[in-house]
């Protein structure tokens, strides 16, 4: 299994700092609850209920896991932060970060029971393996390398290593919960290349020479005159059949022209300069253009070839078109898990004063 670059699930989008603090008693769902309904901290067991701290007042309780208003904070500061680099933001502008950092917490904390529920597991070798597929796959040569590069993000390599541990037990969750279940059958992946044919089409290529003649953005009206006599004088040996090829050894001022001809190589739409690409494109082969001006001089094209597209064989991507579906089905089908999941849980979120 390879895990990729920083973020190794990027369908589950559940990369987030921290989690529940632990408490030294056990606190209950129902002392929870009511602790909700009352605008009081939850109290354990047998313990007085203290004044509510409105800095770390309970916001929502996910089955029996607690969510509070300074675990929404520090998951919505960073997004905040990055937002406030590009406009000032008002109140409401605020509250719609607090309330989707709320949500992202929701689903981080049912995704975590279900994988504490599932009993999934992630070996100190797994993690290991990840660690060294992301040096790899980054060109991080050594360990300090990568202690740099996580202090740049504001990480210590155990913060690191804990949320590469978090994404791969969701990456494991998603391939028992869904992957696994998804199938992409031979039919799909034909109509998907028969509806995308132009996707995956070969463009059309050409093949040419020139015969170049300088002149250059500093060059005086008489010496742009002179190369453009000259340049024409040429131009009528090789519209009257003279090897072009030869001629191009010979007058041309491109360096290379002496050893290959002015031979331009292959090439596509987009990959020459517009002047000669328009040129080009109205040429058949064995023509040779009239004089092009550009910035840089003048040049006369001869088109050598021409080949059309082709489509590339349906083996040849079958794979790629199956990875496609199958990611799309995959997103489609966690999308509904999560939501099923979230049905089926048992939420209770109360409204501060004032809201979030």
């Amino acid at each position: 299994m390879k895990y990729h670059a920083f973020t190794v699930l990027t369908m589950l989008a559940l990369l987030v700092a921290g989690g529940c603090s632990s408490t030294e008693a056990t606190i209950t769902k129902e002392s929870a609850v009511a602790a909700v309904t009352a605008g009081a901290a939850p109290s354990p067991q047998g313990v007085p209920a203290k004044p509510r701290n409105i800095t770390n007042a309970i916001v929502a309780i996910v089955n029996d896991d607690i969510i509070t208003l300074h675990d929404i904070n520090r998951e919505a500061q960073p997004v905040i932060s990055e937002a406030e680099k590009k406009a000032v933001l008002d109140d409401a502008a605020r509250s719609r970060f607090r309330r989707a950092a709320l949500d992202r917490l929701i689903e981080k904390r049912l995704t975590e029971q279900k994988i504490k529920e599932l009993g999934i597991r992630v070996s100190d070798e797994e993690i290991r393996q990840a660690i060294d597929d992301v040096r790899k796959q980054n060109n991080i040569t050594t360990q300090e390398s990568l202690l740099a590069a996580l202090a740049a993000q504001g990480l210590s390599f155990e913060q690191y290593r804990a949320r590469l541990q978090e994404q791969i037990e969701k990456l494991k969750l998603v391939s028992m919960e869904v992957r696994a279940k998804i199938q992409v059958g031979e039919s799909e992946i034909r109509d998907y290349y028969s509806a995308n044919l132009a996707k995956y089409s070969e463009e059309e290529s050409f093949r040419a020479r020139h015969i170049f003649f300088k002149t250059g953005a500093k060059a005086s009206p008489e010496e742009i005159e002179r190369a453009r006599s000259t340049a024409l004088l040429v131009l009528a040996d090789a519209k009257g059949g003279k090897d072009f090829a030869e001629l191009a050894k010979k007058f041309s001022e491109d360096p290379a022209a002496r050893k290959d001809g002015g031979d331009l190589g292959s090439f596509k739409k987009g990959d020459m300069q517009p002047e000669l690409e328009k040129t080009i494109l109205s040429l058949k082969p064995g023509e040779v253009s009239d004089l092009v001006a550009t910035p840089i001089g003048f040049h006369i094209i001869r088109l050598e070839a021409r080949v059309p597209g082709t489509s590339k064989p349906f083996d040849s991507v079958k794979g790629d078109i199956e990875e496609i579906l199958y990611r799309a089905k995959s997103e489609e089908r966690f999308n509904q898990w999560a939501k099923d999941l979230r049905g089926k849980a048992s939420i209770v979120i109360r409204e501060l004063d004032p809201p979030l």
